[in-house]
């Protein structure tokens, strides 16, 4: 028999007008054809075009003419094989040749679903009961190409939550390469992106054993020009996307969380960021750090990677290494175990396996803990964000796909010490797709990347058939009682 769940009102749906501004490009030899016809305009017809499209964009995004300017500098190569000196540019004239260069981008067009949520930083002012909290999803648009994007909500003493309203604007992060290399390691995942061993060892001989982006980029650009054969060039244009995964990205502090999307930078990344799982991580002397695991893809390959922050303005991305590494749902615990950090994976993509690792980015010797059991999770059984320290064990929201490749929510219980050890698992599903959820991109899908206890409940996020997502709560007490009763 299933336990009871109640299903709350609040819902979150795209929102097809948020959008951001981005960098166009349609091709060397159509740039400059465009440029060419673009400085042939007097000054007058100049100001007379972008006149209105700042009045009109200046609505829609926060600070155009910045983000205008600076998709002008991009092009600063084809204004000079048009016959331009972008020195001797005026503004208006930088600021028409950005616009031909940019196109706006909705973020949410397609689908908003796969939540993880985790107390917000700042706790302050609020009433005995209440929690605030910061909700991450996986947003979809054109190409479904995702990005990760967050809102604010409050949990109140009846467990209702409250999801604060989005703001008016959205903006990419700056990208800033400011990223050490260690050799060892970023040949080790160069290998696994399957990069050539000998052209590898031809571009790091070049290098130090700890270097950074540029130094890097120098290397790999000179070799670059000097080669016409597309596969060796498709191999440099490999190396400097990968070197393009470990970065800093910071938002300005004057956007409210609504208004910060990361969005893919790389080519390792081109096909979206998916299913971010943040935790609230308490390392050994207290301190807190927020973390999430997320999946970069690029139509090919799968590139498991780890985001880290503290403030939700700024943040560090780095690809996370080793034979633990591999396919999707990563979820690191919330500490250390026995010392070490942990991590759940599903290597073979059916199955959840248990990892330690003395260092956060490397993951060898996964070890499997649980397999299909029950109908309902008989095709494969996977995490739903990271587990939840309980006094009885570690509760871990999976997900289970059954007949008809429909999608449930369930949950285990592992040992505290030893979470190698199944105390139980539920035999029936926690949640299923009701008549109002099933419908979507993907039908029959509820799927969560996280949750919390408060207030004595489960406070559970979830996507609905990868479009939408809604939250359900469950009695804590019950729920554990029963994963201890044989589920």
């Amino acid at each position: 028999m299933r336990l009871t769940v109640e299903r709350k009102p609040a819902k979150v749906l795209p929102d097809t007008r948020r959008v951001i501004a981005r960098f166009f490009f349609n091709g060397e030899e159509r740039a400059v054809e465009l440029l060419k016809k673009i400085l042939a305009l007097d000054k007058e017809e100049t100001f007379g075009l972008i006149s209105p499209l700042l009045q009109d964009f200046s609505k829609r995004h926060r600070s155009i003419t910045k983000k205008l300017f600076r998709h002008c500098e991009r092009v600063k190569r084809y204004i000079a094989m048009a016959g331009g000196d972008f020195e001797k540019l005026d503004d208006y004239t930088k600021l028409l040749i950005g616009s031909y260069f940019t196109h706006e981008y909705s973020i949410e067009s397609a689908a908003f679903f796969n939540p993880s949520i985790v107390p917000d930083p700042d706790q302050s002012n609020l009433e005995e009961g209440q929690l605030r909290v910061i909700i991450s999803f996986r947003a979809v648009g054109e190409g479904h190409v995702s990005s990760v994007v967050f809102r604010r909500a409050m949990i109140d003493r009846n467990n209702d939550i409250i999801v604060m309203p989005a703001g008016n604007y959205i903006d990419e992060a700056d990208k800033i390469h400011n990223i050490i290399y260690h050799k060892r390691l970023f040949l080790k995942k160069a290998q696994e992106a399957d990069i050539n061993g000998g052209f590898l060892e031809m571009v790091t001989n070049q290098l130090e054993d700890r270097f950074d982006y540029e130094q890097l980029k120098k290397v790999v650009l000179e070799a670059r020009q000097k080669t016409d054969d597309p596969v060796v060039i498709r191999q440099y244009n490999l190396l400097l996307a990968l070197s393009d995964s470990y970065r800093r990205i910071s938002f300005s502090k004057d956007t409210d969380i609504s208004d910060r999307v990361i969005f893919p930078i790389s080519d390792f990344e081109s096909k979206g960021i998916e299913d971010a799982r943040f935790v609230k991580f308490t390392d050994d002397n207290g301190k807190a750090v927020y973390y999430a695991t997320y999946t970069a893809y690029d139509g090919v390959h799968i590139m498991p990677k780890l985001l880290k922050t503290t403030d939700f303005y700024e943040f560090k991305t780095s690809p996370l290494n080793g034979t633990g590494a591999k396919n999707k749902n990563l979820a690191l615990f919330p500490r250390k175990i026995n010392g070490k950090y942990a991590m759940l994976s599903r290597i073979d993509g059916w199955n959840n396996y248990l990892m330690y690792s003395d260092n956060i980015n490397e993951w060898e010797n996964p070890i499997k803990i649980q397999g299909p059991e029950y109908h309902f999770e008989f095709v494969q059984i996977g995490n739903c964000g990271s587990p939840i320290e309980t006094e009885y064990g570690w509760l871990v929201i999976t997900h289970a796909v059954g007949p008809m490749r429909r999608y449930t929510i369930g949950a285990s219980l592992l040992d505290i010490h030893d979470p190698s050890i199944e105390i139980g698992r539920l035999r029936d599903p926690l949640i299923v797709p009701n008549p109002d959820e099933r419908e979507g991109y993907v039908p029959n899908v509820v799927y969560s990347c996280g949750s919390v206890i408060h207030n004595g409940e489960l406070i559970l996020p979830y996507g609905h058939s990868d479009h939408s997502s809604g939250f359900a709560t469950v009695n804590i007490r019950t729920l554990l009682d029963r994963l201890r009763n044989g589920g």
